[in-house]
């Protein structure tokens, strides 16, 4: 498919985040959409500036440098539509995560039912829940109203009455929450999503729209079997980008840019994941996770169907000094090739929050900040997965269900001392299971296609299917069990020139094969002792076509769940023996 270059739009995506913004400039080249070029800044959302303005303006300065193209006029406005000598562009999106995580209240009729599904649709975006309210807590009314006074919510989640079900109980919980609201000053006043029995609307505004600014999107519960979160995260996004716009200046003047094409970060990250689902035709699921500096978010979706999860509690940023109230500190330091005390952990952490930009120098630090890396995602993960749908074995075993691809970014990720470190904390973090392709998003553009498909799917899907990211490799991960050093995999790959090489795969072992970008080779799998490498069962054997990635076919039976050794010295060889293996 092309696109004529008279009918095509340049697009300046903005990413303003909480330790970097970037500017990032699509285009069409060749009669086809191409990921130009992007310019990174130190973020402004923070002390001393609190302002977002002033670092896209920085960040769009330094794409100017880089394309030659001018993009902002004299008096510091953006130049859209463009101008006959080229300068300017066509479209302007936003996506954001910059910002303190929200402060919500959740409020449900029942605890493990509505309820929950009031704080899984919370953490589809950048909320910390300080509080519940459900039927079921003994607390009297007067109790849950000074509840909220005390906390000042940005916002309150309500859910609760299936459809033509439960009117009065949940009617009885909004007293609360209207009361709560009357007692505030208007200035403080939080905004209510109300995401309930939808039969209530009416009566809902009635009582609360002269106290608050209310929202209403699908009912979350329609029954009390099924959950449905995809109408109501689409009202919390709009709803986080008008808060965010009172609580940081120059964000309502990027959404006005925009035309109010703005969304959270993950948001547009779980859209691309999403759209990544429908488009494969695998009946794997597809994944995404970004290690920010805002919070960890873990997007998986199967054949259309998004799970969305965001942790502020498990950002590398700010927040990170909150991190050991939610990680052991030995589930960090199991992870360390090198010997760090406690002290030092808790230090780096400390300073970590303070200045969340620092980049590690030493190979201490390196350490410590690939160690926080790999648990914040198997933490984050561990907290997603309950919402995944049941396709494999794998899945109630606590494990993770077939997936292809797996798509990562994240400074951490994409920045490290070579490619080898960035394989090996997503087999630690994420412990995939079968076979899989691992995906570097270099450039950190996902969030930025997924802003793009509202008003422009093609763009998305030709930078898609461009190079832009990066294939670390396939991965095969068998799962079962047997004794360490016991044969449990034969491997037989045939290259494009004929040439084939044959492994046999021990229990415990990583082993990587080569196959270069570009190249591509016919695998055959034969499991041994019942182990499952994701052809249809425990055993069964299989043939698959690959294609060759930065690091070539890596072979990960180490085991699923991955233990380590008790001992601290055997970890640390562990941990460099594989390292070198992979290339590092």
């Amino acid at each position: 498919m092309t696109t004529s270059l008279i009918d095509a739009e340049s697009l300046l995506v903005i990413d303003a985040g909480t330790v970097h913004t970037r500017a990032m400039l699509f285009d069409v080249v060749d009669g086809r959409y191409r990921f130009l070029a992007s310019g990174t800044a130190n973020s402004t959302a923070g002390a001393p500036f609190h302002d977002v303005g002033e670092g896209m303006r920085r960040a769009i300065d330094k794409l100017q440098e880089v394309t030659g193209r001018t993009l902002i006029d004299q008096s510091e406005q953006l130049i859209m539509p463009p101008s006959g000598d080229g300068s300017g562009v066509d479209t302007f999106a936003v996506t954001l995560s910059a910002g303190a995580p929200i402060k919500i209240v959740a409020v449900g009729l029942l605890e493990d039912v509505s309820l929950e599904s009031a704080k899984r649709l919370a953490r589809t975006t950048y909320t910390g829940v300080l509080e519940t309210i459900s039927l079921n807590d003994r607390r009297k009314p007067e109790e849950r109203i000074d509840t909220i006074l005390r906390l000042r919510p940005d916002l309150i989640v309500v859910a609760g009455g299936t459809q033509g079900g439960a009117s009065q109980s949940v009617l009885q919980l909004m007293e609360s929450v209207g009361l709560a609201c009357y007692l505030m000053p208007e200035d403080q006043r939080p905004e209510i999503v109300f995401a309930g029995n939808t039969d209530l609307h009416e009566e809902v505004g009635k009582t609360l729209e002269s106290l608050a600014s209310v929202h209403f999107a699908p009912n979350v519960r329609p029954t009390l079997e099924h959950e449905q979160l995809d109408g109501a995260q689409v009202e919390l996004s709009h709803i986080f980008s008008s808060i965010r716009a009172r609580q940081i200046t120059g964000v309502r003047e990027l959404a006005d840019w925009a035309g109010g094409n703005l969304l959270p970060n993950a948001a547009s990250f779980g859209r691309v994941i999403r759209f990544l689902s429908k488009a494969y035709t695998s009946t794997k699921g597809v994944m995404g996770v970004d290690v920010g500096a805002a919070a960890t978010t873990i997007a998986a979706a199967f054949d259309g169907e998004l799970v969305l999860g965001v942790y502020p509690e498990f950002g590398l940023g700010e927040g990170i000094i909150n991190l050991l109230d939610h990680v052991p500190l030995a589930d960090i330091r199991r992870w360390l090739p090198v010997g760090i005390s406690d002290e030092y952990v808790r230090e780096y952490i400390a300073n970590k929050s303070l200045f969340p930009a620092t980049i590690p120098i030493t190979s201490e630090d390196v350490a410590l900040e690939e160690a926080l890396a790999r648990e914040v995602m198997r933490h984050a993960l561990q907290k997603t997965a309950g919402g995944f749908r049941s396709h494999t074995e794998y899945t109630g075993s606590g494990l993770l269900p077939l997936m292809e691809p797996i798509i990562a970014t994240g400074s951490v990720l994409t920045q490290p001392p070579s490619l080898a470190h960035s394989m090996l904390m997503l087999l630690d973090g994420l412990q995939p299971t079968g076979v899989t392709t691992l995906v570097l998003d270099q450039n950190h553009i996902a969030p930025a296609l997924g802003v793009a498909a509202a008003t422009n799917p093609l763009l998305s899907v030709q930078v898609l299917d461009s190079n832009t990211f990066l294939y670390l490799g396939t991965v095969i991960s068998p799962v079962g069990n047997s004794r360490p050093g016991t044969p449990i995999l034969r491997v037989r790959m045939t290259y494009e020139s004929g040439h084939e090489t044959s492994l046999d795969i021990k229990q415990g072992a990583l082993e990587v094969l080569s196959l270069p970008l570009g190249q591509t080779a016919q695998l055959h799998l034969q499991p041994l002792h019942r182990y499952d490498v994701g052809m249809g069962g425990p055993g069964r054997s299989g043939r698959l076509g690959v294609h060759g990635g930065a690091l070539g076919v890596i072979i990960d039976a180490r085991g699923r769940p991955l233990e380590m050794p008790q001992d601290p010295a055997r970890r640390q060889e562990l941990l460099k023996k594989w390292l070198w293996t992979l290339g590092g």
